[in-house]
């Protein structure tokens, strides 16, 4: 049987006993029987507060919705969000309402996903303030052994982005916490509730597990894999398929010829994938309400596929045949455009891109990050 850290928490009550709790979590956070991280704590221990991340503790606020602090409906805590316009950061006031700060929320392993940042940027502050910090650890989905894309690169950080991470990185959250607390100095009174039978070499699948979605833009494991990859398009004008029932799996402008895209991709026979023309009218995001023409990314074999070199080919071949393709210009005067902070660099928008060159540019960094994170594993 494959735990996650709630899973396994009444091995660490000493721990938790006795103090304020403040839990940042979201609708992932269940344990193997679905109760909620929420109310786990609720009923065992003194939850004094829970701290809301994109998308809220529930999971009913839209992605990059802002929310004031408010009770919990059920438990009647107070929740502070930590994704406000004016920060994302844990405020001293917030800070002084628990003793302790503890975050389960699941992650799929990829840098734009800004769960991620929000766990690390409460670490730092936990090691500021003098809190300790408690990561219920959760499995990798997409593998703790896979590591692709290149690094983000200083200048480049933002919340889709703000710590020198590969895209896809083969790591939990506890072992990220353990690599930026150790790598930053930050030196916090960190404890990782581990996961117990998880092998780094699994794919969710594998695990046994039912699969709860993280945030609604990724419904099911599928979504997750391709989204290293199809996340890319945020950046564009292109749709990644927001508006519709599979986003991140099809991507699609009005001016798209599916059939013809279809074809020019499957003869690139890139391992793992095929791609099915399809056509899609969006009920929100970009091109809301207009009919779409583009490819959906079926998987085949989830090992050898290879999310974002495929995207990455996906999006030159557009851009090489539609005149049409833009990437989107940055939202306010002086901000880099959303290519660049997805891409954690400027190489995507740059003139006459050699893909090859580029590609391989990455694996080498994919292989310099993969040999250094072997240090913070927790799991074989």
């Amino acid at each position: 049987m494959i735990l996650n850290g709630i899973d396994c928490i009444q091995q660490y009550a000493q721990l938790f006993k006795g103090k304020r709790l403040g839990l940042i979590t979201a609708p992932s956070g269940l344990d193997r029987n679905f109760a909620s991280t929420i109310s786990i704590l609720h009923e065992q221990f003194n939850l004094a507060a829970l701290f809301s991340p994109e998308h809220g503790v529930r999971g009913d606020q839209a992605a990059g919705a802002l929310v004031d602090t408010y009770l919990d409906p059920i438990t009647q805590v107070p929740v502070h969000s930590l994704y406000r316009k004016d920060s994302k950061r844990l405020s001293q006031a917030q800070l002084d309402e628990v003793d302790m700060i503890v975050y389960d929320i699941q992650d799929v392993g990829t840098r734009y996903y800004t769960f991620i940042y929000t766990m690390l940027y409460a670490l730092e502050d936990c090691a500021k303030a003098g809190k300790p910090f408690v990561i219920l650890d959760r499995i990798n989905p997409l593998d703790g052994v896979t590591v692709e894309g290149n690094l983000l690169k200083p200048g480049y950080q933002s919340f889709v982005g703000n710590y020198p991470l590969c895209v896809r990185y083969g790591l939990t959250a506890g072992e990220v916490a353990l690599m930026a607390n150790d790598q930053m100095n930050w030196q916090c009174e960190l404890h990782v509730v581990r996961c117990e039978g998880w092998e780094r070499k699994m794919l969710f699948p594998e695990t046994g597990r039912h699969w709860v979605m993280p945030s609604l833009g990724i419904p099911r494991f599928d979504t997750a894999l391709l989204y290293p990859g199809t996340c890319l398009f945020e950046g564009t004008n292109m749709s990644e398929g927001r508006g519709t029932t599979v986003p991140f799996e099809i991507v699609g402008a009005p001016f798209i010829d599916a059939q013809k895209l279809a074809d020019e991709m499957n003869g690139k026979k890139l391992p793992g994938l095929v791609f099915r023309p399809v056509y899609f009218k969006p009920t929100f995001s970009k091109f809301q309400g207009e009919s779409c023409s583009g490819v959906q990314l079926h998987v085949l074999d989830a090992r050898a596929f290879q999310p974002l070199e495929t995207a990455i080919s996906l999006m030159y071949t557009i851009q090489d045949n539609y005149e049409q393709f833009a990437f989107l210009s940055p939202v306010k005067e002086g901000s880099r455009p959303f290519i660049d902070l997805l891409g954690g660099d400027k190489h995507y928008r740059e003139a006459a891109v050699d893909v090859p060159s580029l590609l391989e540019q990455f694996r080498e960094e994919s292989r310099q990050f993969a040999q250094m994170k072997k240090q913070y594993h927790l799991y074989e």
